[in-house]
């Protein structure tokens, strides 16, 4: 009689996988034994900068770590994710030193709150705001160190409220994100059927008016103070749609009916990154850096063409030239520029002597690293 044959090892009963997972666990026990470490010195850390009286957060020296060990990873883990992972491990080391309360368009789900998580890390304390308002309230006031806010799209130009917030402002930007923005069409059921209206944010519904027009031409459009506030009301009417993130899906526990339905498939928005000069002085000179500045000229012919003069002579290259009306009646205007490079940069500081003082109005809205 032939004996019964041996079953064949699967995977959950491989000798190899338990050994390899072992292994795993070991190695998982001894980061966790360093990461610790890592925080007790960081604490001490802590310490040494409250004597002191210098910032707690220093973005130039977290981009500088993360360099560091992007340049002397050797593989097999991509450089972006030791960049994520080492993010996080100095977001949450930063808790412990002093945690950094940061404002942010809310409610919880917005692309606002994912910019503050890339460039924060999740440790960040994040206080939600109804508006960007109120985001630069909340940081001009000190009831939040840090803020957020929306101030340009790719398809859609740049976001107006957040200019003219700047404009009067005590707070600087010290730092940008640019984040990949996918719009999903969100609802409590999963189908198109029966949508009455879509609600996003205006800056939202204008970047997927073409797909809206040919999937939804009768639903009404309805803008809402962000992304995530349309989907938070979407969840609680089955006749309502809102266009958000997939975190927004999440938090609401809402399905994704239609994927990425943005009419540009490059859809990017620039965040800045704004605080009071008192919680974080203008970031050093990387080489990458954009100089932002607001200002005002004489309502006289050639006084336009007279504002680049300075930047041509020093060879400063301009980035970005917007207008805002002053609304003072007079058809004036305010001009929003962004230079490549920093004012620390002779020929930078020079074009901005010269470029001054063809102002009537002139104000340097910061100088920071420029994210790729």
């Amino acid at each position: 009689m032939t004996a019964p044959a041996t079953p064949p090892s699967t995977p959950e009963t491989s000798p190899g996988l338990a050994d390899l997972r072992v292994q795993i666990d070991s190695l998982d026990q001894q980061l966790l034994d360093l990461l610790n470490r890592r925080a007790r010195v960081a604490e001490q850390v802590g310490e040494v900068k409250k004597r002191e009286g210098t910032p707690f957060f220093r973005p130039d020296r977290v981009a500088q770590v993360i360099e560091k060990m992007q340049q002397s990873n050797g593989g097999p883990l991509k450089a972006l994710h030791v960049a994520a992972i080492w993010r996080e491990i100095m977001s949450a080391c930063l808790a412990l030193e002093s945690p950094q309360r940061v404002a942010v368009l809310g409610p919880e789900g917005t692309f606002c709150e994912q910019a503050a998580v890339e460039y924060f890390g999740g440790a960040a304390d994040l206080v939600y705001c109804a508006s960007f308002d109120e985001v630069f309230h909340a940081t001009a006031a000190g009831s939040a160190q840090y803020g957020v806010v929306g101030v340009e799209n790719s398809t859609e130009g740049v976001v107006t409220r957040s200019l003219d917030l700047f404009l009067h402002s005590p707070t600087h930007v010290v730092g940008e994100v640019s984040l990949l923005v996918r719009h999903h069409l969100l609802r409590s059921s999963n189908s198109l059927e029966g949508i009455e209206a879509v609600l996003a944010h205006p800056q939202a519904l204008a970047q997927c008016q073409t797909w809206l027009a040919k999937h939804l031409p009768n639903a009404e459009r309805r803008a809402v103070s962000s992304n995530a506030e349309g989907a938070r009301l979407a969840a609680g009417n089955p006749a309502w749609a809102g266009l958000a993130s997939e975190r927004a899906a999440t938090r609401f526990g809402l399905h994704i009916v239609a994927h990425a339905i943005q009419d540009d498939s490059y859809n990017r928005t620039r965040f800045a990154v704004i605080c009071l000069p008192q919680t974080l002085a203008m970031p050093p000179a990387t080489g990458r850096d954009c100089t932002s500045l607001v200002v005002s000229v004489p309502n006289q012919p050639g006084a336009v063409h007279d504002l680049l003069v300075p930047l041509k002579a020093n060879n400063v290259s301009m980035t970005r030239f917007e207008s805002r009306p002053a609304r003072t009646g007079q058809w004036e205007y305010y001009f929003y520029i962004d230079l490549d490079g920093h004012p620390s940069q002779p020929n930078v500081a020079a074009a901005l002597v010269e470029l001054r003082k063809l102002c009537a109005f002139y104000k340097v809205l910061g100088a920071y690293p420029i994210t790729a």
